[in-house]
């Protein structure tokens, strides 16, 4: 699950139970309430992220309820969540602390959520691993340097890995200022050649991890994990879950303003 998912659901459990501890505290309920906020603020959030990718969303629109891609406004979310907070709070007063609470404590909670989410990021450079070709051959992660890299870490038997890969190809077709690397963890070069082949990916730069070096030395806990690292192999971006061709545009966005 994306990083940021994770922060908004702690935001979402730790702001409610906060909310719903104070409301108990005074005699009152305000489930009903806290939940009309969550439920208006990543309604709107989604909305508002759809709207800005609408062009990309147009084409996969299977993905248009799909929050597993995490794209979501966080800033028209919370604006939503603030707006109807204030007017449950107006109208039901005897459940105002309780409102209050919740909406400020998930403030907090995602401020501080995203801020260690940017800490981890921003301390960890290009590591030095080797891997190995689709011939066998030794290649230094650093090979690809020199341009602003996106490095994803996959492999055939990953649902979500296999999701994402046609927008991951896509990306590398089109960006001829960045350098896409897709390395392989676990696998043989001969089930990576035949899933290629097999799901019409004309990939470059595919290499192959089989002890898993890399993910261990970027702190990948799952598959699939990207990471996007600037020109001078700098960590500017990491995403732990599946990407779709507009999340992955919001990444690359990110990475190229980082240049």
């Amino acid at each position: 699950m994306p990083g940021q998912l994770l922060v908004i659901f702690a935001t979402i459990i730790l702001g409610s139970a906060i909310g719903n501890r104070v409301a108990t505290a005074r005699g009152v309920k305000a489930e009903g309430s806290l939940w009309l906020i969550i439920a208006g603020g990543v309604i709107v959030a989604r909305i508002a992220f759809v709207a800005r990718y609408w062009s990309l969303y147009a084409q996969e629109p299977w993905r248009l309820a799909d929050l597993r891609d995490g794209g979501l406004a966080p800033i028209a979310g919370f604006t939503a969540a603030v707006v109807i907070g204030a007017i449950l709070a107006w109208r039901r007063t005897d459940q105002r602390a309780a409102i209050v609470s919740a909406v400020w404590a998930g403030l907090f909670i995602w401020i501080g959520g995203n801020g260690l989410l940017r800490l981890a990021t921003d301390t960890q450079t290009l590591p030095e691993v080797t891997l190995k070709d689709l011939d066998g051959r030794a290649v230094p992660l650093s090979a690809f340097a020199g341009k602003p890299m996106v490095v994803n870490l996959w492999a055939s038997w990953c649902p979500p890995c296999r999701r994402e890969m046609p927008a991951l190809g896509k990306a590398q077709r089109e960006a001829s200022d960045l350098n896409f690397v897709f390395v392989n963890q676990g696998e043989d070069s001969a089930t990576v050649r035949a899933y290629m082949k097999g799901e019409g990916l004309p990939l470059r730069n595919v290499v192959l991890d089989p002890g898993g070096e890399l993910a261990k030395a970027a702190g990948a806990p799952g598959l699939p994990t990207t990471l996007f690292f600037d020109a001078k192999g700098i960590l500017v971006d990491k995403r732990m879950g599946e990407v779709s061709s507009a999340t992955l545009a919001e990444h690359l966005a990110v990475l190229r303003g980082r240049r």
